[in-house]
């Protein structure tokens, strides 16, 4: 067991817009449960995040804070491994978001291509809140409160990890020491799922995401819709694996890559049914979200003790990053009661 203090430290979380859902879990979810041994892991639930473009439905916000603590624990994120917190009670996080943002200009934030493909996706146009503008900046204070060294992300958000290291260069120049570290995005092998139509990631507002705590009923119906090779109309006829969601997910899920392999032999010269490919889906998908559900359910039973697991993590998260932001006031000057004669 590797000593707390002498392990890199991982910073990760999620928006509180909605129950996790098995696009997280391949991910981002898996890697924490295994990377919790090995680092210092912060998982931040984003509340304030959510707010950005969620602040006419805030009541949404704070009920999901529940909602994705409870993912967290079913899927096996340990509290005694990994500290969970709520952004919006560590004060610190606001406080550098100010801060950075006098180190970074509108038109930089504009061109950061993660915030562009979110402004499309959502038709803001012109008219973008200012705290969905400026996001990057508020996860860089996220990141470097914490002073994560290893951050895990989809590729897509890769230049949020770039935004953040450029705004850490520019305050250890000023400073003059290496106050701040540089992060390191960490990109999953599997990439983001797509959606039972194969045109979108499985994502919540686009409503193609499959709950973890789904019932057996959901999973079925959810695998049964999904795309595979329209020109695939009988069993013999020859299939396209590239694209058909349903080896996608065999990829992801299916740990006998042998016989994903076989699989795709068959399908590509004709001979195996879709059904027949959907059925082993739906047997692995079961078996992985059975126990995830159960666990949820057990948790959910016990509001107390989850929200114990928020105190005490929130606790500790918010001593870490109020250093974070002490040294960081200390080494630009700025002005401090403590530092007066």
């Amino acid at each position: 067991m590797l000593v707390e203090n002498s392990r890199p430290i991982i910073l990760t979380g999620d928006r509180t817009t909605g129950s996790l859902h098995l696009g997280h879990y391949a991910g981002s979810l898996k890697n924490r449960v295994a990377l919790q041994h090995t680092h210092r892991q912060f998982v931040l639930l984003a509340d304030a995040q959510a707010l950005t473009d969620n602040i006419a439905d805030p009541e949404k916000v704070r009920r999901n804070v529940l909602e994705v603590a409870l993912d967290y624990l079913a899927v096996g994120i340990d509290p005694d491994e990994t500290t969970i917190c709520v952004q919006s009670a560590l004060p610190a996080l606001a406080e550098l978001t100010q801060l950075y943002l006098n180190f970074v200009s509108v038109s930089r934030l504009e061109r950061n291509p993660t915030i562009k493909d979110e402004i499309q996706l959502r038709g803001f146009g012109r008219d973008i809140p200012a705290g969905f503008l400026c996001y990057p900046v508020a996860q860089a204070a996220d990141i470097t409160a914490f002073k994560a060294t290893v951050v895990p992300v989809g590729q897509d958000q890769a230049p949020m990890i770039e935004q953040t290291n450029e705004i850490v260069r520019r305050i250890n120049r000023q400073i003059g020491r290496a106050l701040l570290p540089e992060a390191t995005a960490l990109i999953p092998a599997t990439g983001r799922l797509p959606g039972v139509d194969g045109k979108a990631k499985m994502s919540k507002s686009q409503g193609n995401a499959l709950p973890l705590s789904a019932a057996p009923d959901e999973i079925r119906a959810f695998v049964n819709r999904m795309y595979t090779d329209p020109n695939h109309l009988r069993a013999s006829d020859p299939g396209t694996v590239e694209g058909n969601v349903v080896f996608t997910y065999l990829d992801a899920f299916d740990p006998d890559r042998a016989a994903v392999d076989e699989l795709k032999e068959r399908y590509r010269r004709g001979g195996l049914g879709d059904m027949t490919v959907k059925r082993r889906l739906d047997d692995l998908l079961q078996e992985l979200l059975r126990p995830i559900r159960e666990r949820r359910a057990a948790f959910a039973d016990d509001p107390g003790y989850v929200l114990g697991v928020l105190r005490s993590g929130t606790a500790k998260a918010r001593a870490k990053t109020q250093s974070t932001f002490d040294e960081l006031r200390d080494g630009l000057g700025l002005f401090s009661f403590d530092k007066i004669a």
